[in-house]
């Protein structure tokens, strides 16, 4: 499984982007977004840049990482599932349209 990982651009070489993950400098290839400026946060899958993602939505990856992280070291996660917990889970579009169709596969 690959986890996208939201990252900040700080500097752009040609098709390279100098990142921050957190503190830590990422190396970023942008041959998929040639729109990424610096000050942009980018979803990063394996040391590329697939998606801009505006710094709420990357704040909360990260914040979801982070609690995940936290669950896997036996610890609390915090509020890192805010955002999930007053609401109900949702199907994908393809399967609440079965399930209003009333067919149990999609």
């Amino acid at each position: 499984m690959c986890v996208g990982i939201p990252v900040l651009l700080v500097a752009i070489d040609g098709i390279a982007g100098h990142a921050l993950d957190g503190e830590r400098p990422a190396l970023v290839d942008l041959s998929l977004l040639p729109e990424a400026r610096p000050g942009d946060w980018v979803l990063n899958f394996l040391g590329t840049a697939h998606a801009l993602l505006p710094e709420d939505e990357a704040q909360k990856i990260r914040a979801a990482l982070a609690g995940l992280a936290a669950l896997m070291q036996g610890q609390d996660p915090g509020d890192a599932f805010a955002d999930l917990e007053n609401r109900l889970p949702q199907l994908p579009p393809h399967l609440q349209a079965a399930q209003d169709a009333g067919r149990s596969t999609g």
